[in-house]
């Protein structure tokens, strides 16, 4: 891809905060955004060059910002596949649809993890009561999870091996479900790769999560290596740079990986797009997570991913403001708040990245 020039487009679809940390990024490189988004709460479109706002199935709509724009990525994995496909009729994109595809639905993504020989819990697909009753039984209890959509600890349950079934599978209103084993882990790390057109690979160092009622609060980064050896660094990374090759993704991918009881990594899930465990990397890394996924959208040599110190990213969800008038008087704390119009129990409306000693 030939690079784009100064000033040139970069099309962002969708309008939350990592669309607004990625227009930032384009800014920064000496681009400019336009973001597409539905109607409604969208803070990317605040900072933005442009906006396009219309439904992601609104093929003039896609048309018409495809032609004001030189490339295109994506800020989050639930756009439909077919818009995908149509914007790649026009411009260059990020992620590309394979990896869309396989990032909408949890049983694809732990089929792709064990075909490429990627360890992964037990798990089966469930379609009905009874179904979820055998795999209850087989299992001993499980996680039932919608296989789309769902985050932050929606659409899923923890069941043990005597959970009345019918109940359980009715309270999810869909016939398209997972069942995963219960894992005794003893950590939860994510790994992220950048892969640009040409296929070259960069990695970031891993992060080590700790989550609160099924959301992310809390990153270390560089993983401490008691917990992450190099060992499992190395196959976590591998194993990212393995799934960005299959799913011929161009951009950044995110895997998120349990350490078992026993030290090996299973697979947990995919994000073809900037992940919440690696806003680290905005003060922490010679490169970004969005500053490369703009580098990759422009045809620019990817960057260092080497880290810059050991940071803690802290996200600020809506009953935790008042920590951001805290935040402001510590040293080596940097704020970022992403405009959010209304703050709400649950939801992720800033995060702090703050410098550690080491």
């Amino acid at each position: 891809m030939k690079p784009l020039a100064e000033n040139a487009v970069i099309g962002i679809i969708g309008g939350g905060q990592l669309g607004r940390m990625s227009a930032l990024a384009a800014a920064a490189l000496g681009y400019r955004a336009h973001i597409f988004a539905p109607k409604g709460d969208a803070p990317a479109t605040d900072i933005a060059n442009a906006a396009t706002r219309a439904d992601y199935t609104d093929t003039e709509a896609l048309k018409t910002f495809a032609q004001a724009v030189d490339s295109i990525i994506c800020e989050f994995e639930n756009v439909p596949v077919e818009a995908m496909d149509f914007l790649a009729q026009h411009r260059p994109v990020c992620p590309g649809s394979a990896a869309l595809q396989c990032a909408q639905h949890r049983l694809n993504e732990k089929d792709k993890a064990r075909a490429l020989g990627i360890p992964t819990p037990r798990y089966v697909a469930v379609n009905d009561a009874t179904s979820l009753a055998e795999a209850l039984a087989e299992f001993g209890g499980g996680i039932l999870k919608t296989c789309r959509l769902g985050y932050d600890g929606k659409g899923q349950l923890r069941l043990d091996a005597g959970s009345d079934a019918a109940t359980a599978f009715a309270s999810l209103q869909s016939d398209d479900l997972i069942l995963e084993e219960f894992i005794n882990f003893t950590a939860e790390v994510s790994f992220l790769v950048a892969r640009a057109h040409d296929g070259t690979l960069a990695t970031w160092a891993p992060s080590l999560n700790q989550h609160r009622g099924g959301i992310l609060h809390s990153t270390e980064a560089p993983a401490p290596e008691a917990i992450i050896t190099p060992k499992l660094k190395k196959i976590g990374s591998e194993a990212a740079g393995a799934l960005a090759e299959n799913l011929d993704l161009r951009g950044v991918l995110a895997v998120e990986m349990f350490v078992a009881s026993d030290g090996q990594l299973l697979f947990n899930e995919i994000a073809p797009r900037p992940h919440n465990s690696f806003h680290w990397t905005i003060e922490g890394a010679e490169t970004s997570q969005f500053s490369q996924l703009i580098r990759i959208a422009a045809g620019l040599p990817l960057g260092s991913t080497e880290a810059i110190g050991h940071w803690r990213m802290t996200n600020i969800l809506g009953e935790d403001l008042a920590r951001l008038n805290e935040a402001l008087s510590e040293t080596g704390t940097y704020i970022h708040r992403y405009g959010k119009a209304e703050a709400r129990t649950g939801r992720k409306m800033a995060h702090l990245n703050q410098r550690l000693k080491n």
